[in-house]
């Protein structure tokens, strides 16, 4: 679920959180790239809009740095690209580096929520009212890139966040490219997709990817340009196609058009956890499964992935009643 939780005071993750952490130090001076300046029309938070696209504390595409910075590396239609948005003024400055620095700055506005419609949404109970009205800068999302969604992804199917987000970081380390301008240290755009065809099948195992997912990142990428050919779609139809590559599911593709498409209504369902934590916080079922989970929903038709976001960052989390699940690195096998 793209969003989960209350962040932590120490840093951004994916759970969302404040930018004016994390770490990293710029390899040399700024040099003055391409900028643009965008003026939002109400509140943004660039921890929580930008929060989903970071995939753990050690993404080599994503860096929030200390002077409230955020930086992102991408691989663009333009190709590679490096992006470093920050406060200015009562707007937001983005300067980027590289071939795709055009293409970022073009699409900026909507990366930073743009095309999102916070005041769609209309709580009907009381602690969603609370989490929006103490979360005013949050806009979902669109990043209008999919294989970039759609990898940890999948890398992240049936695993622990942590092992998911150990292999992206050693995947995209190792056969990605370092990022354009003066990004901070070991920032890395992550493959092309005739590169992540070529990665032998023991370096997979090394990330700790068993053969399904590999597999499943092997077909996707083989049809890269049909499946990055669904920004234009709407969600649903998005999904649709992303879910005629076997392996990927509607777990999968809802994470993916979340991200991708800044899609408002596509909510999570087989998730682990998502369904115990909607029915806690709406009904104190800790029990629910998918099928309550969407009924609890149904009155946000349109918006239910915002309720769920919002939900996930009001904290309001059923207290844990078994271990965690074990990880397993099958790279020392």
């Amino acid at each position: 679920m793209a969003g989960r939780f209350a962040p932590r005071p120490t840093r951004t993750s994916v759970r969302g959180g404040h930018v004016a952490v994390g770490g990293g130090v710029p390899r040399q001076a700024a040099a003055p790239g391409r900028v643009r300046d965008w003026v939002p029309d109400g509140p943004l938070d660039l921890g929580l809009v930008l929060g989903p696209l970071r995939r753990g504390p050690g993404d080599p595409t994503f860096r929030a740095t200390p002077d409230g910075s955020v930086w992102r590396a991408s691989l663009t239609p333009a190709g590679p690209g490096t992006l470093r948005v920050c406060a200015h003024g009562g707007g937001v400055r983005g300067q980027a580096w590289g071939p795709g620095a055009e293409w970022l700055l073009e699409r900026m506005p909507e990366l930073l929520g743009a095309a999102d419609e916070p005041s769609a949404f209309v709580p009907r109970h009381r602690l969603l009212a609370t989490a929006r009205h103490r979360r005013p800068g949050l806009r979902l999302t669109r990043s209008g890139l999919v294989l970039e969604s759609l990898i940890p992804s999948i890398l992240e199917q049936k695993v622990t966040t942590d092992e998911a987000y150990r292999a992206w970081r050693l995947l995209v380390r190792r056969h990605g490219e370092p990022a354009p301008g003066p990004a901070p240290e070991r920032m890395y755009v992550m493959p092309a997709p005739r590169t992540w065809a070529l990665i032998p099948s023991w370096e997979w195992h090394r990330a700790g990817v068993d053969d399904k997912r590999a597999s499943t990142i092997l077909r996707a990428v083989r049809v890269a340009a049909r499946l990055e050919q669904t920004v234009g779609m709407e969600p649903a139809a998005a999904r649709a196609r992303l879910e005629l590559v076997p392996g990927i599911g509607p777990w999968t593709s809802a994470e993916t058009v979340q991200r991708s498409h800044g899609a408002a209504d596509e909510v999570t369902v087989g998730d682990l956890h998502l369904p115990g934590i909607v029915g806690w916080a709406l009904a104190g079922d800790r029990d629910a499964d998918d099928a309550v989970m969407l009924e609890l929903l149904e009155p946000y038709a349109g918006q239910r992935h915002r309720a769920a976001r919002l939900i996930l960052l009001s904290g309001r989390v059923p207290a844990r009643r078994a271990p965690k699940m074990p990880r397993w690195d099958i790279g020392r096998l």
